[in-house]
């Protein structure tokens, strides 16, 4: 900070700034008919070629937009994808629609949001460091347009049908008939707080996503701004993991014969492998998108079954406070050049009054005499010997 003259600077110690970090929230609502239905109309009224939705080429993944994406306005939303490990009971060698390709995808999202084991092998995606493994995944990436620095934590909630195709949400209006659809968040923690995550990931922070139906619904990895969902959500459309009568047979499976097969196969009824047993008997079943559609298809189907999606960002607001101290004996003079004339200061009559200075900027400055920013007083602030004043900086970033 200068003071005195034009190449007299005051030093601004340790003990003269503080570092502040400050979260700012904003609301992200979205409903389904954003994600599906919008756009939807003639001629793009089939599920998959709204407006808002591009498909790409490479047929890994399907982008959401606010708005018909090939318009300058549109804003990107988020990205929906569907893989499996090769591990899953899924994995096969015949009748597998992009199955190499739902493996790199599950792989992917493994490797960057798990990690390797001490083998280098990539681990699979859990609920929890010990939980139930998930090896079948549907991935919702969202754009850092929504998330800013993080999802905040708590914060997020997807309501996902689990009815039919034909109806997701239940017989009657959505909003008066919450038995067609479950919601999809935290869990309810009552012993160490809304706010509990885990931190052995390498992408951050994450958390457990529970369903209102069906327990273990997934993963939310807050600075990612991902969403991992198991896709049990598909397998159980009743959101039941036991009640294999009221499941299953609504595609047209006998229950007596689905609990011979996993008994025979040593399968476990609420495991991953029974889904998998569900999609070679019936390839009308729900299922059978995972294995015998293509990843767009997948994409559409779950889009289809999203009534909502709804969370709080988070911007996190660094500012650092510069206290400039300045003593009765800083700053009484200006370097100016109009604050002297004819080698006398013009504020001062006679030679025994007291100069007068008065303060309207404020300027950091590296140890090499650089400047870095300028500050502005609202007002001028009038400085004599008789004053000293302490002003604070805030830098913003």
């Amino acid at each position: 900070m200068a003071h005195g003259g034009a190449h007299s600077f005051k030093a601004i110690g340790p003990n003269d700034t503080v570092k502040t970090q400050v979260p700012i929230h904003e609301a992200i609502p979205m409903t389904g008919t954003l994600i599906s239905g919008t756009y939807g109309a003639a001629p793009y009224a089939h599920l998959g070629s709204e407006r808002n939705i591009k498909n790409y080429s490479h047929g890994m993944f399907q982008s959401v937009y606010d708005y018909p994406y090939l318009s300058s306005s549109a804003n990107h939303i988020f990205d929906v994808t569907f893989g499996y490990s090769a591990k899953s009971a899924f994995s096969g060698t015949t009748n597998r629609v992009q199955q190499d390709k739902k493996i790199n995808i599950y792989n992917q999202m493994a490797q960057i949001l798990v990690g390797h084991d001490l083998t280098g092998a990539i681990k699979e995606f859990t609920w929890g460091p010990a939980g139930e493994v998930m090896r079948e995944c549907v991935f919702l990436n969202f754009s850092r347009l929504l998330t800013k620095d993080e999802i905040k934590k708590g914060s997020f909630e997807l309501q996902f049908g689990t009815g039919s195709y034909a109806t997701p949400f239940g017989v009657g209006e959505a909003d008066q008939d919450p038995s067609g659809y479950q919601v999809v968040k935290r869990p309810a923690v009552t012993t160490t707080g809304l706010d509990e995550f885990y931190t052995d990931s390498p992408a951050g922070e994450y958390a457990l996503l529970s369903g209102s139906k069906l327990q273990h619904a997934g993963l939310i990895y807050y600075q990612a701004g991902i969403v991992v969902l198991t896709a049990s959500l598909l397998r159980h459309p009743s959101g039941s993991h036991t009640n294999i009568t009221t499941d299953y047979t609504h595609g047209g499976i006998d229950p007596s014969k689905l609990m011979e097969l996993s008994s025979s196969n040593h399968q476990k009824t609420s495991g991953h492998s029974l889904g998998a047993a569900v999609a070679n008997i019936s390839p009308e079943f729900t299922l059978a998108v995972m294995t015998g559609s293509a990843i767009s298809a997948s994409c559409n189907d779950v889009r289809h079954r999203i009534r909502k999606i709804s969370f709080n960002n988070t911007t996190d607001l660094h500012s650092t406070m510069y206290f400039c101290r300045v003593n009765h004996n800083d700053f009484n003079y200006s370097s100016n050049p109009t604050y002297v004339t004819g080698s006398k200061i013009r504020v001062k009559t006679s030679t025994t009054e007291a100069p007068i200075s008065y303060i309207t900027t404020v300027g950091l400055y590296s140890a090499n005499n650089e400047l870095l920013a300028v500050a502005k007083l609202s007002e001028p602030l009038k400085k004599t010997p008789e004053k000293d004043f302490t002003l604070r900086v805030r830098l913003d970033y």
